[in-house]
C-alpha cells in the first residue's frame, strides 16, 4: 500500500513538475479538502438511502422488475421521504399524504422545475413545452398563456365548457361500437380518435374521421411515444446507452414517434396561419398565432414553443385518457357484477341517454369504480419534479436542482 502511495506521489511530481516540498503541500491540501467535503456533506440531514446502492448503478439493480413493490417496501422501513439512487443521480421519493400535499400543494413552487432527462430535452428542446419545463419566467408565462387559453376554449366547468363536445363525440364511440352488432372487436382505435378529437376540437378547430389515415398514423405515433418513452428511459440515465444498438431502440422509436406528431402539428400550424381570422380566434392554435404577432403575455414566444406546447395537449392529453378508459372496459368485462350495478345505476339515473356533469354527483358506484381502476392501474407510478431551491421535507434537507418523485 505505502509503496502504491509513493509511486502515486512521484507521478504526480513528476506529471506536474512539483518539487518534493510543495508536492507534499500540493498532497495535504488536496487531503484537506477530501475530508472537508466527505464530513459536511455527511453532516447534511439528507434522506436516507436504502440498502442496495452499488456503484455507477445505484439502486437500479435492487428495484428489480417492480419498482413500485421496492418502493413501498421501502417505505415501510425507511419512512415517506427517502432517497433512491437511480444511476448516478439522486432521486427523493414522497410518500404519503402529508408528505406529497406539502411538497406539491402547500409548497407548488418549490417542487414545479424538471430535471434534465436526455429523451424528453431532445424532444422539447430542453423545456421549451410546457410540461417538462424548467421553473424559469418563460415557463411560467406559457403555462399562465396556456391554462387562461384552455378555459376560453372550454376546458371548465359551467357555460360554455366543452362537455357538449365531449358528448357528441361520445355518442360517435357508442354508434361505432352499437355497428358491430354485438361482435367482439379491437375497441382501443376507436377510443383513441374518441379522446383524440376532444383534444383536436380545441386545438385544431376540427375532428377526424375514424378511419382517416393521417389520424391513424398520428394515434399510432401517440401510442409509440408513449409505450417506449418509458422502455428508453435508461437512455436517459446512461445518454452514451443512445450509441449501443439493440439498447436504443426504444429511444429511437420514442423519437420516430415524436416527430411524426410534430410534423403533424407543423401542418397545422401553416394552415392556421394562412386563414387566421385575426378578430375571432377559434382554436388553441389561433391564440398562439396572436401572441407570437402580439408578443403581450409570453416573452419570447417562438413558432417551435407553439409546436411544443400543442405537443404537450395531444400526448398528456390523448394517451392517460385512452389508457384509463380502456381499462375501465377490461376490468367492466372481467367483473361482470360490477358491470351490472355499474349499469343499473346509469339506467336509474341517467335513462337511456348520455350522462352530464351534472349526473356526476348522483353516480357515487360509477365514480367509485372509475377511481379503482385509477388506483389499480396507475398510468404514471413516477410523477418527477425537481427542486426550485434547497427545501425542508419532514426534517430532511433536500438540495436545490434535487429530483423528487411521488
Amino acid at each position: 500500500m505505502a509503496g502504491a502511495v509513493q509511486w502515486i506521489a512521484e507521478s504526480v511530481q513528476e506529471i506536474l513538475q512539483i518539487s518534493g516540498p510543495t508536492l507534499q503541500t500540493f498532497l495535504v491540501l488536496c487531503a484537506t479538502f477530501f475530508l472537508a467535503y466527505v464530513i459536511f456533506k455527511r453532516s447534511r440531514n439528507l434522506p436516507p438511502y436504502p440498502a442496495g446502492r452499488v456503484p455507477v448503478l445505484g439502486h437500479l439493480l435492487a428495484l428489480g422488475r417492480a419498482p413500485h413493490l421496492k418502493l413501498t417496501a421501502w417505505r415501510r422501513q425507511y419512512g415517506d421521504v427517502f432517497t433512491v439512487r437511480m444511476g448516478m443521480e439522486d432521486v427523493v421519493v414522497l410518500n404519503g399524504y402529508t408528505a406529497v400535499k406539502d411538497a406539491l400543494v402547500d409548497r407548488s413552487e418549490l417542487f414545479a422545475s424538471m430535471a434534465p432527462n436526455y429523451l424528453l430535452d431532445v424532444m422539447t428542446d430542453c423545456g421549451k413545452d410546457i410540461l417538462l419545463a424548467r421553473w424559469v419566467t418563460g415557463f411560467r408565462q406559457r403555462k399562465r398563456f396556456a391554462a387562461t387559453t384552455l378555459r376560453n376554449l372550454g376546458m371548465k366547468v359551467g357555460r360554455g365548457s366543452i362537455e357538449k363536445k365531449i358528448r357528441e363525440e361520445a355518442d360517435c364511440l357508442r354508434n361505432r361500437v352499437a355497428e358491430n352488432n354485438g361482435q367482439p372487436f379491437d375497441v382501443a382505435h376507436d377510443v383513441t380518435v374518441t379522446v383524440a378529437n376532444v383534444i383536436c376540437s380545441m386545438a385544431f378547430g376540427k375532428r377526424y374521421d375514424y378511419e382517416d389515415e393521417t389520424f391513424r398514423e398520428l394515434s399510432k405515433a401517440i401510442v409509440t411515444l408513449a409505450s417506449e418513452l418509458g422502455t428508453g428511459q435508461i437512455i436517459s440515465v446512461f445518454p452514451l446507452l443512445r450509441f449501443v444498438p439493440v439498447v436504443n431502440r426504444a429511444g429511437i422509436n420514442a423519437l420516430e414517434g415524436f416527430y411524426k406528431v410534430r410534423n403533424v402539428i407543423s401542418e397545422e400550424i401553416s394552415r392556421h396561419r394562412e386563414h387566421l381570422d385575426r378578430e375571432n380566434p377559434r382554436d388553441f392554435l389561433d391564440f398562439c398565432l396572436l401572441e407570437l404577432e402580439q408578443q403581450e403575455k409570453v416573452d419570447g414566444l417562438t413558432e417551435e414553443s407553439v409546436m411544443y406546447m400543442t405537443g404537450d395537449l395531444f400526448v398528456a392529453g390523448t394517451d392517460p385518457t385512452t389508457n384509463t378508459l380502456l381499462w375501465s372496459l377490461l376490468y367492466m368485462t372481467l367483473n361482470p357484477d360490477i358491470q351490472d350495478k355499474v349499469q343499473e345505476e346509469l339506467d336509474a339515473v341517467v335513462g337511456e341517454g348520455l350522462p352530464t356533469l351534472f349526473h356526476r354527483s348522483q353516480l357515487p358506484y360509477v365514480n367509485a369504480c372509475l377511481l379503482e381502476v385509477m388506483r389499480i392501474r396507475t398510468l404514471l407510478p413516477w410523477v418527477p419534479h425537481a427542486t426550485t431551491q434547497e427545501v425542508t421535507v419532514q426534517g430532511y434537507d433536500i438540495p436545490k436542482a434535487t429530483r423528487a418523485a411521488t
